[in-house]
């Protein structure tokens, strides 16, 4: 069992090295990018990649204050449902309305990695992975179809 100050420096290791590993990969449109914490550049549209002692998972989490705009966003997203297919090559989770961790309403479509535990380092390389092909993928949606959210 780990202590919740062991916890928070392994994940701080994890997220150290997610880093550093994908610093020298540029984006869709040719610029340097801090995958971490991608900017996708649009208020309340967020690109999230977590990983926790079971799972991991990724993905755009519309979280805007006002519902009607992110219904609106959701919508938009639904729209465009196969292309972010086509890049990422598989299907995500689609959900209109659903409570974050902190108990706010959000649209979010996301896939997950099941039976992973970023407490073992030995399954870091597996997540790191999982992480790259899927941001990039995000990446390259969201340069063809960031315009449209404007």
């Amino acid at each position: 069992m780990y202590t919740k100050q062991e916890v928070s420096k392994l994940k701080q290791a994890f997220w150290t090295t997610f880093g550093q590993y994908m610093q020298p990969i540029l984006s869709a449109d040719g610029v340097k990018v801090n995958w971490v914490n991608y900017k996708t550049g649009i208020s309340g549209i967020h690109f999230k990649m977590d990983a926790d002692n079971e799972h991991a998972s990724i993905g755009i989490v519309l979280s805007q204050n006002d519902v009607d705009m992110q219904q609106a966003y959701y919508a938009q997203l639904l729209q465009l449902k196969a292309m972010l297919r086509e890049c990422t090559g598989e299907a995500w989770q689609w959900e209109p309305n659903t409570i974050d961790e902190y108990g706010k309403n959000i649209s979010k479509v996301a896939i997950i990695l099941p039976n992973i535990n970023v407490l073992r380092k030995e399954d870091w390389p597996q997540i790191i992975s999982f992480f790259k092909q899927r941001i990039v993928a995000l990446d390259a949606f969201w340069s063809m179809a960031k315009d449209g959210f404007e």
